[in-house]
């Protein structure tokens, strides 16, 4: 007879001591399978845990006999009654906390085989040495791991934990469309055929930001979605073709408000998931001094290795790469790296650190290590000591360097100083194990700038997006015919980073048309093509529009940190690969020549 499989007692992760005794039903898959003997031992795991099975004398033959058949990943359900393992057969990963059930097994009376199962291609377990490429391709099985389950259970934590928050405080939860309008103004868009407006493209968003705009216009005071994205980039460990953030936006706002209300969203989820209480508010820093000092807008606040400027002292010496980085208006920026013994930073990891930095476009890395004579007074010696001169004891001094010590330089100009210090302060960082773990050291970013000028476009750009609001005080340096000036105007934009990693942004934005419009001039977009992309948003902002703001927190960003995940793909249920490629379902695929002809397409194939 057939058993009431979906009448489970308990679930596999569930049964103590206290249950000895008692008779259970249980379900779930075979993760291993032992013989032993005349009897048989079965590991029965759910998503909730694992239960050892016995298959013994109490068992009647027929249902032993079953049992040697079971292999790995049967589906099965039992019944039967629960026993104490015994002393000496108690699990060691019990008394670890690893396997709370590791004290008791059941004895099994009943057996039913729900459904079969081939080897499967890889070892279903955290510990499986499988290439990604094969867990993608079987996915449904990857995700019976421990370990990606658990990522899933966080995941969902996380995303509840963000819903009761926001309800909390007043947010309503709106759906924004996933068929809009291109506005190729940032990353490609994903863009969709119309098969009833031939040759017109829908494109999948790449954030809600307009709609969540037209909700504040329509006086829904706060808003907040948990909503897909969409950017035809290319891709990292921390970056996917289709993403979730979480979005928000309010009325009658500045900064502070957003800033405030992020950060109780943030608390509250390390708070449920990792019982971890953010010390607020967080820090602070503005745009140019966590450049000035650390090189990068998200630096990793965790260690020390920060940048000086060294321009001055540079200026002095008649080291010709520091006279023409100043000659040019660039500037001189130097990091000191601790190496008491030497025995981290040798000549092979040095000219490994040179090479690299090369690699990414730098021109060079000109250092020089810290020493004492044989009075005890520090000097410089190997790489560019001798060009240092005179200048040396005051360029040590204002370094506070110390024996054993490399200095490296960086001359150019800032922007690229700064990249390239920042590249290299990341690398000491991790070669000096001065990075601790277990730390999660939080940091707001304020005070972007609200343009930037490329240099290949040979025009203004967004710094984040054309819709944020200039600080009050710039507003005149946006409307001044000077466009030298538009470099220095601020904007109202944050950005809260963690450990080195930007979990989201957002900004104050723009609610005024003729603003919206300076701004859309200063971008080089003209009436008529700022008509035709964001009429519908300019139409808007004639009508009463409240002064408003917001964020979006990345996700999976989110839910990759607080479970360690080594990749994004950890932590999305049917990821792409780094190719951009589904292995489960074999997208992005072909289509009939019918489908494109519904659609009014040809394909043309790439050039060799």
């Amino acid at each position: 007879m057939p058993l009431p499989y979906h009448q489970r007692t308990h679930n596999c992760g569930e049964l103590r001591a206290q249950h000895i005794g008692q008779q259970v039903l249980l379900a779930g898959w075979v993760a291993n399978h032992r013989d032993h003997k005349g009897m048989v031992f079965v590991d029965l795991r759910d998503r909730y845990g694992m239960t050892q099975l016995r298959f013994g004398d109490e068992t009647p033959r027929v249902v032993l006999e079953e049992a040697r058949r079971l292999r790995s990943e049967w589906c099965i359900c039992v019944r039967g009654t629960v026993a104490h393992r015994g002393p000496g057969n108690v699990s060691p990963r019990f008394f670890t906390g690893e396997l709370p059930t590791g004290e008791i097994e059941v004895v099994v009376q009943e057996l039913e085989v729900l459904s079969e199962s081939p080897p499967p291609p890889f070892d279903i377990s955290d510990y499986t040495t499988a290439h990604e490429d094969i867990r993608l391709e079987h996915r449904y099985l990857d995700l019976r791991r421990p370990g990606l389950q658990r990522n899933f259970l966080i995941r969902h934590r996380v995303a509840k934990t963000l819903r009761d928050y926001f309800d909390a405080h007043g947010f309503v939860e709106l759906e924004t469309p996933f068929l809009t309008k291109s506005t190729p103004e940032g990353a490609r868009d994903f863009l969709v055929p119309s098969r009833l407006h031939p040759g017109k493209f829908f494109a999948l968003p790449q954030s809600p930001q307009l709609f969540k705009q037209l909700f504040m216009v329509s006086g829904f005071d706060r808003y907040v979605q948990i909503v897909r994205c969409f950017r035809d980039e290319d891709l990292r460990a921390d970056r996917q073709p289709e993403f979730t953030q979480l979005d928000l936006e309010m009325s009658f706002v500045q900064a502070e408000n957003v800033m405030a209300m992020a950060e109780g969203a943030i608390a509250a989820v390390f708070a449920a998931v990792l019982n971890y209480e953010i010390p607020r508010p967080i820090p602070r820093l503005s745009y140019r001094e966590a450049l000035d000092r650390y090189g990068i807008d998200r630096p990793d606040t965790r260690f020390g290795l920060e940048l000086h400027d060294v321009s001055a002292l540079a200026g002095q010496t008649e080291f010709a790469p520091f006279r023409q980085a100043l000659e040019g208006g660039g500037v001189v920026k130097a990091i000191v790296a601790p190496d008491p013994g030497g025995k981290v930073l040798t000549r092979k990891t040095i000219d490994g650190l040179v090479e690299e930095l090369r690699g990414i476009g730098a021109p060079g890395l000109p250092y020089t290590k810290v020493v004492t004579d044989e009075q005890g007074q520090l000097k410089v010696e190997t790489g560019i000591a001798k060009h240092l001169g005179s200048v040396a004891p005051s360029l040590l001094d204002a370094l506070s360097a110390r024996p054993g010590d490399v200095v490296w330089f960086m001359p150019g100009p800032y922007a690229s100083v700064c990249k390239y210090l920042a590249h290299l302060r990341q690398r000491l960082g991790q070669l000096l194990q001065l990075i601790p773990q277990g730390q999660w050291n939080f940091l707001w970013v304020i005070d972007f700038p609200l343009l930037e000028w490329d240099e290949q476009e040979r025009r203004w750009s967004s710094v984040h997006h054309p819709f944020t609001a200039p600080h009050d005080a710039d507003l005149e340096l946006l409307f001044s015919d000077d466009s030298s000036r538009w470099g220095q105007i601020r904007s109202k934009a944050y950005d809260l980073v963690l450990n080195g990693i930007e979990l989201g942004g957002g900004s104050i934005r723009i609610h005024r048309a003729e603003v919206q419009r300076r701004v859309f001039h200063v971008l080089g977009i003209n009436d008529d093509e700022a008509q035709q992309k964001f009429g519908f948003l300019l139409q808007a902002l004639r009508y009463g529009p409240p002064p408003h703001g917001g964020l979006a927190f990345g996700l999976d960003r989110i839910v990759m940190m607080l479970t360690g995940a080594a990749s994004l793909r950890d932590v999305i249920a049917f990821p792409k690969t780094q190719r951009g490629t589904c292995p489960l379902t074999g997208a992005p695929s072909s289509v009939t020549e019918k489908q494109l002809a519904e659609l009014f397409i040809r394909t043309i194939p790439p050039s060799k």
